[in-house]
């Protein structure tokens, strides 16, 4: 690359935007961001303004390319999956987008599996049927907006909808494809059974595109809009997760990602396109990474760092002498050995292996003796047993990890790295980057103008802090904790049926 050249990042997430400039060697030059609003205007509804997030975007994008001094030659979009809306024939949203947790679907998800069954749907797209899919919503479009349906060109996810606001004839990634439940991963291209049961034409679709593919360039008036180089490149980008996963090195099987956001996540990768009863039972995925000739495989729970949050809030003074301490002093106070306490962390009900909306946490093992320190650290413990129910479902189908790289809030404390990689008994290495996603766009921007396959690059680009490994004193007790926790889900479930009123909450 040229010198002075730079290249942007654009993460669209669920209640926010960024864009970051970097320049060679993966350097932030400039970043902006915008928050937005997340509109429930009914129970188990969650819409976004696609026009507002777009006019959000371009903010951040031309504040970015301003406050940068430096052309930026090439930009990539990465952004939250399964999210969409329809647009007409000049581009223009005719509806609100749904996001992920939008569960208006629910109906039309349980009338598709009656009739086509779960192993079609996981045998055509690696992902077990769920509401939060694109292809649902858009049933539930078509069944209850047919004018919508009918007046809508296309219907684009947000990586998409960003490139045909920019000029271009929308593209959308493998990866953000792979999370529509409409794409077949093996094919590498929409899946035409899926398509013609839907009653959708592949035309109204964005054309899908590995990562790091050059989707075209931007339209001279708009490159002059927002500052761009004149001949910007537009970059297929990714799914906001496997992007993460890339923004923090994680490119080559038996590496996986571990996300210590509010939802816990673990991005798992493999080089073959893997199927297996184990993974469709436990509901974990098989889709395109943003790296090529891999594949990711995602676990997560609902319930992450936002178990601390309202920890604290519950549970310790507030004001005056009794000031709330921050959340490092929070963790610090914890015991250093493990608890005898077991915790089901299903506070917001739980993701993969179970889907089980009714799913409630629990808090398992108390008497006179346990302190809030204690509860606390069974609880980070609790989070850490539930992504090794899901690696261990993994590694019975040929998918093992023996490593993490780390993103998220929770790597912010060494004592929650700790007892992860102790229950874990592998090493976490937190990146130093806050940035993973746009750091991974603008990765795969920078890849595609040097005409370099993206793994060459991460050396350069990605910081990595010091390695955190696993206490072997403590991996006997968390041998028999997790034996007893595998099978705590199952005990606690006939008793965790919600009351009226309480579904999904």
């Amino acid at each position: 690359m040229a010198g002075g050249m730079g290249v942007l990042g654009l993460d669209v997430g669920t209640s926010a935007c960024k864009a970051v400039v970097f320049s060679p060697g993966g350097i932030p030059q400039a970043a902006a961001s915008r928050s937005y609003a997340l509109h429930m205007p009914r129970p188990g509804w969650a819409e976004l303004d696609a026009e507002e997030v777009w006019r959000h975007a371009a903010d951040c994008i031309r504040e970015a390319c301003a406050s940068a001094r430096m052309p930026v030659r090439a930009l990539a979009v990465c952004c939250q999956g399964e999210a969409f809306t329809a647009v007409d024939a000049e581009g223009k949203a005719l509806c609100p987008a749904m996001v992920s947790s939008d569960a208006r679907a629910a109906a039309e998800t349980e009338a598709a599996v009656r009739e086509r069954g779960v192993d079609d749907f996981y045998r055509r797209t690696g992902h077990t049927p769920h509401p939060l899919f694109t292809l649902f919503k858009l049933l539930w479009l078509k069944r209850h907006e047919p004018g919508i349906w009918s007046r809508a060109r296309r219907f684009l996810c947000f990586e998409d909808f960003v490139h045909s606001k920019l000029g271009l004839d929308p593209a959308i990634s493998w990866p953000l494809a792979g999370r529509t439940m409409l794409f077949d991963p093996a094919r590498q291209a929409w899946d035409d059974g899926l398509l013609e049961w839907a009653g959708l034409e592949p035309e109204r679709l964005a054309r899908p595109m590995p990562s790091g593919s050059v989707a075209g360039e931007v339209a001279p008036s708009m490159a002059r809009s927002l500052g761009l180089a004149p001949g910007c490149r537009v970059i297929a980008g990714g799914h906001d997760q496997v992007a993460a996963a890339l923004g923090a090195g994680v490119a080559a099987p038996g590496q996986a990602l571990y996300a210590m956001g509010t939802v816990e996540c673990v991005v798992a990768v493999s080089r073959e396109y893997r199927l297996a009863g184990g993974l469709r039972d436990a509901n974990l995925c098989t889709y395109p990474h943003t790296v090529p000739g891999c594949h990711a495989h995602l676990a997560y729970n609902l319930t992450g760092a936002n178990l601390a949050a309202w920890f604290r809030e519950q549970f310790l003074p507030t004001g005056g002498a009794g000031e709330t301490p921050g959340f490092g002093g929070l963790f610090a106070r914890m015991p250093r050995t493990p608890t005898d306490l077991l915790v089901l962390p299903y506070f917001t009900s739980s993701g993969t292996p179970h889907f089980d909306v009714r799913a409630r946490g629990a808090v398992v093992g108390l008497n006179f003796r346990h302190t809030r320190d204690d509860i606390l650290r069974a609880m980070v413990e609790g989070l850490a047993f539930e992504m090794r129910l899901n690696l261990e479902r993994m590694g019975q189908c040929g998918i093992p990890v023996h490593s993490f790289h780390a993103t998220g809030g929770g790597t912010r404390s060494l004592e929650v790295v700790q007892i992860k990689a102790d229950v874990l008994q592998a090493p976490i290495t937190p990146t130093l980057d806050s940035e993973g996603g746009c750091m991974a766009a603008a990765l795969l921007a920078w890849a595609a103008l040097e005409g370099r396959p993206v793994q060459e690059c991460l050396g350069s680009w990605v910081r990595l802090g010091p390695v955190v490994d696993p206490n072997p004193a403590h991996k006997g007790h968390y041998d028999e904790a997790f034996a007893r926790y595998r099978g705590l889900y199952h005990a606690l479930r006939p008793l965790s049926a919600p009351g009226p009123g309480k579904e999904g909450e």
